[in-house]
C-alpha cells in the first residue's frame, strides 16, 4: 500500500523537509574522481553573492537556471559539480562594520587596522551566511561541502601568488595616475564601479588676465573649485587667435599664481573660446596633457574631498562649499564672466552615490592588454562561446577600448597587497614578494607593508581555478577545469566574467584537462583548456509586471522571499523559468505564480487520485526497472542502470495509451533539446502543457472505465491501466524534476517508498526520447478525437446548456476512416463530451446553426429549446449596448497619441486584441438580433 498523500497540498513544510534531507545525505555533494574515470564532467561556478547580501529577484532567477541545468545534467548520468561560495566585498563590508559602529559612536580609526579586520570577520561570523541559508532554503543543489569564502587562507594564498607572478611578469606596476575617488569610501574605484547620470548644471566662464598686458583669455568650466590647482592654459597652435599669445603666462585668479600658456591639442578651435584651463591633478585628459609639457600637479582636494593646503585661503572646505566661495570671490573680483545652464554626466560611486572626483593618487595597477588580447581571442576563436550571441560582439567591444586596470583600493577589509616599502626616507625602496621581508634589501632599513587592498574583482576573477587547488596542480584541476558553463547577468560581464577568462587564459596555459572526462563531456574539439569555462549564459533582467525595472525609489522591488511565503518556491521556479526566453527581459507577474501554484495542486491531485486507485485496485508496486543515474550518490556509486529511453514497464493497449506514450516521448526530445540550448521558457511550457493537459485532463480522463474494476470483473484490465497511470507519474515526475524539485521528490518518495532505486529522484535518470515509441498514427487520430469533443464542449457552452444534460449530436465526416475512428471510441467520446447518442449523417451539416466544422468533420448538437423572443432581444440589446460601449472606450484610447506613447507595449497590445474580440461579439449579437428579428 502506498503512503497516502495529505489532501490539501501545503509547500511549505514539504520544502523546508527537503531541502534538509538534502544536505543531511550529502547527495550533491562530489568527490574526485580518480584517473580511468570515463563519465562525463559538468561543472558550474555560483557567482559568490556578497557576504552582505539578501535573496533578491536576481539571485532567483539566476539560481534557478543554475539548478535547472544542474539538476538535469546530473540526472542525464554527469558527475556533476556545482561550486558554492561567497565574495567577502571588500567596500559592501566594510560600509556595513562602519555603520554598525557610528551607531556606536565610533570611527574605523578609533579601532586601528587589526581591531577593526577582527570586527569585520565578527559580523562577518554573526551575519554573513544569511544568503547562503536561504540557498539551502531553496535547495540548491550545490556541492555544500566544498563551499568556499573568498578570504579563506587557501585562496588567499593563491591571490598573493598571483599578484606576485604578474609584478615579477612586469604585468603589475605602481604610480600617480588620475583615478576615480569617492569621497565617501575614502578610496580609489574602478570605471566599471561608476555610474554616470545626466544632470542640469552651470557652464562657468572665467578670464585669466594675461601676464604684462590688458588682454584676458576665457575659459569654461563646471568645476570652478580645481581652478585652485590649474598649472597652464591651453590653445590649439592652429588657432590664430592666440598665435600672439603662445609662451606668455597668464595670472591664475585667486591665487595670484603665474601660469604658462602652452599650445596642445586638448583644446580644440571649434568648442568654446578655444581655450581650456589644465588641472593635472583634477581631470584624466589634463593629466596626460601635464605629462606632455613636464606640468606641476598640484592636488587641491584630500581624501575626502575637502580643500587642502594646496588651496590656500579655500582650506577646510568641503569642494561644494569651496565652489560657491570660489564663484563668490570671481564675480567680486570681477573674473567671472558668463553663467550658463549646462547638461552634463555626473560619475556617482555605485556602492554609495557620492560624486566621485577625479582624483591625482598613487595606485597599483594591472597592465591590461597583454592580458584582454588572450581573453578577446578565446572568444573569436570560439574557445569560449557567448549566448545569447549579441553579448559576444558587446564583450569583444569592450575589449578592443579596455585601460589599465586600477587594483589598490583604500580600504581595510580585503586581500592586503603583498608589497612593502623602505622607511628610510633616503631608500624608499618597494618589494613585493610572497612573503613578508625581514628588512629592505637594498639598505637594510625596517620595511612596512602597503595599506591598500585589492578590489574585490580581482580575487573572484581567481575562482575558476583557485578553488579546485591552485596554485598546485590537483586531480580536480584535471577533471573540473575548464568549468562547463557560466550563468550570469549582464552587469558583471566586464567586473567579473572578462577578468576570469583574462586571468584564468594567463594562469592556467599549458593545463590540460584528463582526455577521457574531456572526450566523453564532448568537448574534443576545443584544443585550448586553459579558458576557465566553455559557455557563458547571460540570463534576462527581471522586471515588474509593467516591464519598469525594480528599484527601491519606485517601490516596485519584489521580494522573492515574500512571493515564496505565499506560492511556494516551486511555483516561484517554475514563473521564472516559464518566462526566461533568451535575450528577452521578464516581467515578473505574480498572477502568474499563482496560476503555477495551481498547477502543482492539479498534479498533487493527479497523485492522489493515482494511489487511491493503487490501493483500491490492490496494484502491487514493485517499481519498475527505473532508470538510475550510476555513481551520482555521496559514495560515488549507485546501484541500477536500465536504458534512459522511453518509458518502462509501460503497455500500449488502446489508442489513448499509444498516444500518451508517444505524446512523452516527444515532449521529453522537446524538453532536452530545449534545455540544451537554454531555453528554459520552452521547456518549462512543454512539461505544463503534458503535464496538465495531456496527462492530467486527458489520458488520466480516458482510463476511468479501466481503473473503475468491480467485483466479477477482469482485474487484469484495471491492473495494466493502474500500471501504466504509475509509469507514466513517475516519469512526469523524472521530467518536472528540475524545474520544480520539492513536489516532485515528495511525490516520487511516496511512490517508491521503501523500493526507491535511489535516495531521491535528484538522482534517478532523466527520461530521454525512444524514437521507436514515436506513433503519428495515434498522435492523429488522438487529435481528431480531441477535436471533435472540445467541439461539442464549445458548442454546449454556447448554447448555455446544463453541464450534465446529455445530448445527441450528429456527425458528417468527410472520409470513412473518420468514422471508423469515431466509432471505435465511441464511449470516450459520449463520456467526455457528456453525448447521449452518436449519429452519422450523409449530408454536411455546415449550413446549420449550432455546428462546428473542422476539415474533417462537422459536428452538430441536437438541442432546442423554447425561448421568450421578446426578453431574448431586451437581453441581446443590452448585451449590443454594453459591447459597442466597451468598443468606443477602446477606440479613443487607441487613438490617443499620447496614451499610445505613454503605456507599456502589453497594454496597447491587450487594448487592440479587446477591440478585435467586442468586434467579434458585436456580429454575433446582431446575427442572434437578426435570427429572431428583433425590432
Amino acid at each position: 500500500m502506498l503512503r497516502e498523500l495529505p489532501k490539501a497540498y501545503e509547500p511549505g513544510a514539504i520544502e523546508s523537509r527537503w531541502a534538509e534531507y538534502w544536505i543531511k545525505e550529502k547527495l550533491f555533494s562530489v568527490p574526485t574522481p580518480p584517473p580511468g574515470e570515463t563519465r562525463p564532467v559538468f561543472t558550474l561556478l555560483l557567482p559568490p553573492p556578497n557576504v552582505t547580501g539578501r535573496l533578491h529577484m536576481g539571485h532567483m532567477l539566476n539560481q534557478t537556471q543554475m539548478d535547472i541545468i544542474v539538476r538535469w545534467h546530473r540526472m542525464r548520468g554527469f558527475i556533476t559539480l556545482w561550486l558554492p561560495g561567497t565574495d567577502h566585498a571588500g567596500i559592501a563590508t566594510q560600509m556595513m562594520v562602519e555603520k554598525q559602529l557610528e551607531r556606536e559612536g565610533k570611527k574605523r580609526k578609533d579601532l586601528g587596522r587589526e581591531k577593526f579586520i577582527e570586527r569585520v570577520w565578527e559580523w562577518k561570523n554573526e551575519y554573513g551566511g544569511a544568503i547562503l541559508d536561504q540557498m539551502k532554503r531553496l535547495g540548491a543543489s550545490v556541492d555544500w561541502d566544498r563551499e568556499y569564502f573568498t578570504m579563506d587562507e587557501n585562496l588567499s594564498h593563491a591571490v598573493r601568488e598571483v599578484f606576485v607572478r604578474l609584478y615579477e611578469e612586469g604585468l603589475v606596476y605602481r604610480g600617480n595616475y588620475i583615478v576615480n575617488w569617492c569621497p565617501w569610501h575614502e578610496t580609489a574605484i574602478s570605471d566599471l564601479e561608476v555610474k554616470h547620470e545626466e544632470v542640469q548644471g552651470k557652464l562657468w566662464e572665467i578670464r585669466y588676465p594675461v601676464v604684462g598686458s590688458n588682454e584676458f583669455i576665457t575659459v569654461a568650466t563646471t568645476r570652478p573649485e580645481t581652478m585652485l590647482g590649474d598649472t597652464a592654459i591651453a590653445v590649439n597652435a592652429k588657432d590664430e587667435r592666440y598665435t600672439h599669445l603662445h609662451g606668455k603666462k597668464v595670472l591664475l585668479p585667486l591665487m595670484n599664481r603665474e601660469i604658462p600658456i602652452i599650445t596642445d591639442e586638448l583644446a580644440q578651435p571649434e568648442f568654446g573660446t578655444g581655450a581650456v584651463k589644465v588641472t593635472p591633478a583634477h581631470d584624466p585628459n589634463d593629466f596626460e596633457a601635464g605629462k606632455r609639457h613636464n606640468l606641476p600637479q598640484i592636488n587641491v582636494m584630500d581624501e575626502r574631498a575637502h580643500m587642502n593646503a594646496n588651496a590656500g585661503p579655500y582650506a577646510g572646505l568641503d569642494r561644494f562649499e569651496a565652489r560657491k566661495r570660489v564663484l563668490h570671490d570671481l564675480r567680486e573680483q570681477g573674473f567671472l564672466v558668463g553663467e550658463k545652464d549646462y547638461t552634463l554626466a555626473i560619475g556617482k560611486c555605485d556602492r554609495c552615490g557620492t560624486i566621485i572626483e577625479p582624483r591625482l593618487s598613487e595606485q597599483w595597477f594591472v597592465k591590461i592588454q597583454p592580458l584582454a588580447d588572450r581573453a578577446k581571442e578565446a572568444v573569436q576563436s570560439g574557445e569560449i562561446t557567448i549566448v545569447p550571441d549579441n553579448y559576444r560582439q558587446i564583450y569583444l567591444n569592450w575589449m578592443n577600448n579596455i585601460h589599465d586596470w586600477c587594483v589598490s583600493r583604500q580600504l581595510w577589509w580585503g586581500h592586503r597587497i603583498p608589497a612593502w616599502t623602505c622607511a628610510n626616507p633616503n631608500c624608499k625602496e618597494v618589494i613585493v614578494a610572497r612573503e613578508a621581508p625581514a628588512k629592505c634589501p637594498k639598505c637594510g632599513g625596517k620595511v612596512e607593508q602597503v595599506s591598500d587592498v585589492l578590489d574585490t574583482w580581482f580575487s573572484s576573477g581567481l575562482l575558476p581555478f583557485t578553488t579546485l587547488g591552485w596554485p598546485e596542480k590537483t586531480r580536480d584541476q584535471e577533471v573540473f577545469y575548464p568549468t562547463t558553463l557560466l550563468i550570469t547577468a549582464y552587469e558583471i560581464l566586464f567586473f567579473w566574467v572578462a577578468r576570469m577568462i583574462m586571468f584564468g587564459s594567463h594562469f592556467m596555459q599549458g593545463h590540460h584537462q584528463d582526455a577521457a572526462i574531456k572526450k566523453a563531456s564532448g568537448w574534443t574539439d576545443k584544443k585550448n583548456d586553459s579558458v576557465p569555462f566553455r559557455q557563458v549564459y547571460i540570463h534576462s533582467l527581471v522586471r515588474d509586471a509593467e516591464r519598469q525595472k525594480m528599484s527601491k525609489t519606485k517601490g516596485n522591488v519584489v521580494d522573492p522571499l515574500d512571493v515564496i511565503e505565499r506560492f511556494g518556491t516551486d511555483a516561484t521556479r517554475f514563473t521564472l523559468a516559464a518566462m526566461a526566453a533568451p535575450g528577452t527581459d521578464i516581467a515578473f507577474n505574480e498572477s502568474r505564480t499563482d496560476g503555477y501554484r495551481a498547477f502543482a495542486n492539479k498534479i498533487w491531485n493527479a497523485a492522489r487520485f493515482m494511489f487511491m486507485n493503487v490501493d483500491r485496485i490492490g496494484f502491487v508496486w514493485d517499481g519498475f526497472p527505473d532508470p538510475v543515474v550510476p555513481g551520482q550518490g555521496p559514495d560515488g556509486t549507485a546501484e541500477g542502470g536500465c536504458p534512459h529511453t522511453g518509458i518502462a514497464g509501460f503497455t500500449s493497449v488502446k489508442l489513448e495509451d499509444r498516444w500518451i506514450l508517444s505524446r512523452f516521448n516527444r515532449v521529453a526530445a522537446d524538453v532536452n533539446d530545449a534545455l540544451e540550448t537554454y531555453r528554459f521558457h520552452e521547456a518549462a511550457n512543454r512539461i505544463y502543457d503534458f503535464f496538465w493537459g495531456e496527462f492530467c485532463d486527458w489520458y488520466i480522463e480516458l482510463i476511468k472505465p479501466r481503473l473503475n474494476f468491480e467485483e466479477g470483473g477482469d482485474k487484469s484490465v484495471a491492473q495494466t491501466a493502474c500500471a501504466n497511470l504509475v509509469s507514466l507519474f513517475d516519469a512526469a515526475l523524472r521530467l518536472l524534476h528540475p524545474v520544480m524539485p520539492f513536489i516532485t521528490e515528495e511525490i516520487w518518495q511516496a511512490l517508491w517508498e521503501g523500493k526507491a532505486p535511489s535516495k531521491s529522484i535528484a538522482l534517478a535518470a532523466y527520461p530521454q526520447a525512444d524514437e521507436k515509441q514515436f506513433d503519428l498514427a495515434a498522435e492523429t487520430d488522438m487529435a481528431i478525437l480531441q477535436d471533435l469533443i472540445v467541439s461539442v464542449r464549445n458548442l454546449r457552452a454556447e448554447l448555455k446548456i446544463e453541464p450534465k444534460l446529455k445530448l445527441p449530436i450528429e456527425v458528417f465526416v468527410h472520409e470513412p476512416e473518420i468514422a471508423r475512428l469515431i466509432e471505435q471510441n465511441r464511449g470516450a467520446v459520449e463520456r467526455l463530451a457528456t453525448v447521449e447518442k452518436i449519429t452519422f449523417v450523409q449530408n454536411s451539416l455546415a449550413k446549420l446553426p449550432g455546428v462546428r466544422g473542422t476539415a474533417r468533420f462537422d459536428v452538430h448538437v441536437i438541442y432546442e429549446r423554447k425561448i421568450d423572443v421578446s426578453a431574448e432581444c431586451e437581453r441581446l440589446k443590452k448585451e449590443l449596448e454594453k459591447i459597442e460601449k466597451g468598443i468606443i472606450g477602446a477606440q479613443k484610447q487607441l487613438g490617443n497619441p499620447q496614451f499610445l506613447a505613454k503605456a507599456p507595449m502589453n497594454v496597447v497590445e491587450n487594448l487592440r486584441r479587446q477591440e478585435q474580440e467586442l468586434g467579434i461579439l458585436k456580429e454575433k449579437a446582431l446575427d442572434k438580433m437578426r435570427e429572431l428579428a428583433c425590432p
